[in-house]
């Protein structure tokens, strides 16, 4: 058999076995996002861009009987967050901070892999206005690609958000998000800012000084 057709041949096996590759995996996530997306939640992402949100995950933090993970990415400063909390009554337990996200993107880059192995899935996102078409978009296709399922509690805005849409920014980020499914298969990379809120030392941060936005209603130092 001349050599390029035996090349051609081998080519073909390769292809069809990454097809079969895909096809099998795509058929377990499929089944394991079944199976996530009725379990009740059993972790909080809240998005930061507006403090707002983190208002309304205090309250409803609040509620709960017992703690329940809650991570935010890259919301307002950690004593504002803390205070938030303790206004709202609500425990400090299993709420961590993530502080290494520069963009909507990037908190899903880096919040993916913490709850992956925190162990969960099926994940509330908490975001609010605008934003929330983009960021619900690019959860739902960054946690699939982990089996995690997504369900939206989108909170009411006052004013202008930090984060502001355009359609160019949301085509691009879903492009990057595709792309990002498939890389995060073998590489999942880790925050260095990650913070317990129990552990946010006011005193300390009242020395520093520090400001909130005036809707939370907390003066800052």
């Amino acid at each position: 058999m001349p050599r390029s057709k035996l090349l051609q041949r081998r080519l073909r096996v390769v292809c069809l076995g990454l097809l079969v590759g895909v096809a099998i995996v795509t058929g377990f996530m499929l089944s394991n996002l079944g199976r996530a997306s009725h379990a009740p939640t059993d972790a909080y992402l809240v998005l930061g861009g507006s403090i707002r949100r983190e208002m309304h995950m205090a309250q409803v933090a609040s509620t709960f009987s017992k703690p329940q993970p809650i991570l935010v990415s890259a919301g307002s400063a950690d004593p504002c967050i803390r205070l938030l909390f303790e206004q709202a009554g609500a425990a400090l337990d299993q709420v961590w901070l993530e502080n290494c996200a520069e963009s909507t993107f990037g908190n899903f880059v880096y919040s993916v892999p913490i709850l992956e192995r925190w162990g969960v899935r099926h994940v509330t996102l908490v975001t609010s206005g605008s934003h929330t078409r983009r960021a619900v978009t690019l959860g739902r296709i960054l946690f699939a690609a982990q089996g995690m399922w997504v369900t939206p509690l989108i909170v009411d805005e006052v004013g202008i958000p930090g984060n502001q849409e355009t359609g160019l920014k949301t085509t691009l980020d879903i492009g990057r998000s595709l792309l990002w499914a498939v890389v995060a298969q073998v590489y999942k990379p880790t925050c260095d800012h990650l913070v317990a809120l129990a552990e946010v030392d006011l005193e300390r941060w009242r020395q520093q000084g520090f400001k909130c936005e005036h809707q939370a209603g907390i003066e800052g130092s």
